[in-house]
């Protein structure tokens, strides 16, 4: 299936500025969806679209802060820059302690909200790919059989194959060979590296 296409949310319930934003994107090569609500934009966003969300920080109805809540609540990642008005100023440091990626206040050059966009797109990017990767090393996981999931397990806390072959009750040949099965399946060239993949599994697995 193919993946859907980068694109850049503005969510703004003034039309004038939606439309002078989304032309401005566009103006770049960027796919730009603009939506006159928050709540528009929920009922429309696909969590698997890559793209970044640039967004008023007050809007009638759901605001610009109770937008980001609600997409922190369903674990979405799209990173957001929102858009400020001078007073809105500690709105905006709020909402990057809740996680925003950035805020230009009003007015704003167009260069300065295409940086920020371009920051924002290399973020998802970024994001999406630590997360890939870190879906492959849990199925790469999901493949190892009980044998080898203890072996892992061992192995990452550093115990040598020999304490390892008595604690489980087999010969260090057997301890070396399940090993090799393991670095083979978890694609790891290393200790560290398999140590690496371990962790960034969370070791929800193998701890005994």
């Amino acid at each position: 299936m193919k993946a859907p296409p980068t694109t850049v949310h503005i969510v703004d319930d003034d039309e004038a500025v939606r439309s002078a934003l989304r032309l401005l994107i566009r103006s770049v090569g960027l796919q730009a969806q603009a939506h006159p609500s928050a709540q528009e934009f929920l009922d429309s966003y696909d969590t698997r679209t890559p793209g970044c969300l640039v967004l008023d920080v007050r809007m009638p109805g759901m605001s610009g802060l109770e937008l980001q809540q609600e997409l922190n609540r369903r674990g979405a990642t799209i990173p957001v820059v929102f858009i400020t008005g001078h007073g809105d100023v500690p709105m905006a440091v709020a909402a990057m302690q809740q996680g925003a990626f950035d805020f230009l206040q009003k007015p704003f050059r167009d260069q300065e909200l295409l940086d920020r966009v371009h920051k924002a797109l290399a973020r998802d990017t970024q994001t999406r790919a630590s997360m890939a990767a870190h879906a492959e090393i849990l199925a790469r996981l999901a493949t190892l059989t009980p044998r080898e999931t203890e072996v892992l397990g061992l192995v990452t806390r550093g115990k040598a194959n020999k304490v390892i072959g008595a604690e489980l009750g087999v010969s260090q040949r057997t301890v070396e060979i399940h090993r090799a099965h393991v670095m083979e399946k978890m694609h790891a060239h290393s200790l560290a590296e398999l140590v690496r993949m371990v962790l960034d599994a969370g070791d929800s697995t193998h701890n005994s």
